[in-house]
């Protein structure tokens, strides 16, 4: 992974609730479109025609094809074992709102091009 990142302090077991969001910004459709590609980097799906401007640290989890966590609602979950110091990564063409990028994450089923919109 290259930037920031996000790590465990403890362990975590499957199921567990790994990272509670706490949102910056809840954004209407018309508001998420004036926003910089920079910032809709941090934008997850909400509520129909809403959006969240995700907050600090969640903004800064990694993508990875073969993450760790899922997010539901406005939290990142558990969907394997994680070990304390381990990164927290999510799946964004599961997760995210839209984004096309090249995939860094090389794992053993990396996608290579993450493609959601």
């Amino acid at each position: 992974m290259k930037g920031k990142g996000v790590f465990t302090a403890r362990n975590f077991k499957k199921g567990e609730v790994v990272l509670q969001w706490k949102p910056k910004k809840i954004l209407t459709k018309r508001e998420y479109q004036k926003l910089s590609a920079k910032l809709k980097h941090y934008v997850s799906s909400y509520k129909k025609g809403q959006y969240i401007l995700q907050g600090i640290p969640e903004r800064y989890v990694n993508h990875c094809c073969e993450s760790n966590t899922r997010v539901r609602g406005q939290s990142d979950i558990a969907i394997k074992s994680i070990k304390k110091g381990e990164e927290i990564t999510s799946d964004y063409s599961k997760d995210a709102t839209v984004l096309n990028f090249k995939c860094l994450c090389k794992s053993k089923n990396c996608k290579k091009y993450i493609r959601k919109q």
